[in-house]
């Protein structure tokens, strides 16, 4: 299997807003669009995204997993960065269609089939740096993934970073392009200079979040993570992930957690931290590198809770769960 996200289908749906309406969603190649040089994404970063996944079950069905929670939240990202109101049901049409298009390349599990909703403002106007795209494209990219874990799964290293953010405080729950070109710089840093293997953004000793995973901290039956505003992406593997931890039993505390805390925590032996996604659901994290001095979280493997969690979330993806939320689309 290829890198992950480097293997597309050949074909995408796409629509375009002209200012008054969205045309009829068409299915187009994949491997290029047409845009103006002066397109106000390319100078303004009008953009947002999602990633979501279609898994095939033992039955031989395909399920697209969390889809409504994915399209509310790129209505509100495009909301948020003034692009043309998104009709989210063209949108779920179009991700639908697209997959009924592709049934059969999704792969088995552990695989599935990624799906990247994308919303980028066309207007050629380089002179409207504080007004908004009037135009707008929005298309869904597919594209088959293998075993996230497929080298086995590894402890990752977080550099705790109390200077910076990963992106401005009103933009954090925006899944914009800019959000992730901004944490870049110091995740490049952080990976030549200690051998982290990304960046825990905790301005001020606030710790937040990664940049581009949730952070979630397991002390015994308690998850620890910092309660949602404006600051930080809502992820929604990390609201399934807290969902099956309290009916597992668990008490899910969403509030501020400090360096300090954190780090005092991290010291005991049974403590496990982790990182939520779409790509890798829930991977562990076993060293904090805080002030040039590294400190292992638990022992700094991969602790049960976390496992236990990343398992049972796989478990409803896959089929192998009953679906007690209604998360799975079936295709």
């Amino acid at each position: 299997m290829a890198a992950f996200g480097t293997l597309f289908m050949p074909e995408m749906a796409l629509s375009t807003f002209d200012g008054e309406r969205w045309s009829a969603p068409k299915q187009v190649a994949a491997d290029k669009i047409s845009l103006h040089p002066g397109a106000h994404v390319l100078h303004y970063a009008s953009t947002c995204f999602e990633g979501l996944k279609a898994f095939r079950h033992e039955d031989g069905s395909v399920n697209i997993f969390r889809m409504d929670a994915n399209i509310t939240r790129l209505v509100q990202s495009s909301r948020l960065l003034s692009l043309p109101e998104v009709n989210p049901q063209q949108l779920e049409n179009m991700i639908i269609n697209s997959i009924e298009k592709y049934h059969a390349d999704v792969p088995e599990p552990p695989g599935s089939m990624y799906i990247r909703p994308t919303h980028i403002g066309t207007e050629p106007s380089i002179g409207k740096a504080a007004s908004p795209s009037l135009t707008s494209m929005l298309y869904v990219l597919l594209s088959p993934v293998g075993d996230y874990f497929s080298g086995g799964i590894r402890p990752l290293r977080l550099l705790l970073e109390e200077e910076g953010m990963r992106c401005a405080a009103h933009m954090g729950m925006v899944k914009s392009g800019g959000n992730y070109a901004s944490a870049l710089q110091p995740i490049m840093r952080a990976r030549e200079t200690v051998n982290a293997d990304q960046v825990l953004f905790c301005p001020g000793g606030d710790v937040q979040e990664t940049g581009a995973a949730n952070f979630l901290l397991i002390d015994g039956d308690e998850i620890i993570t910092k309660a949602l505003d404006t600051s930080f992406l809502h992820g929604i593997t990390r609201d399934s992930l807290l969902t099956l931890a309290r009916e597992m039993g668990m008490k899910v505390s969403e509030r501020e957690l400090s360096v300090e805390e954190l780090l005092e925590r991290a010291a005991k032996p049974d403590t496990e931290a982790a990182l939520s996604g779409t790509a890798a659901v829930l991977t562990p994290v076993g060293t904090l590198i805080h002030e040039g001095k590294d400190y292992p979280v638990g022992n700094g493997v991969q602790g049960p809770t976390t496992e236990k969690l990343r398992t049972a979330l796989n478990a409803v993806q896959w089929g192998k769960a009953p679906d007690k939320h209604g998360w799975l689309t079936k295709v």
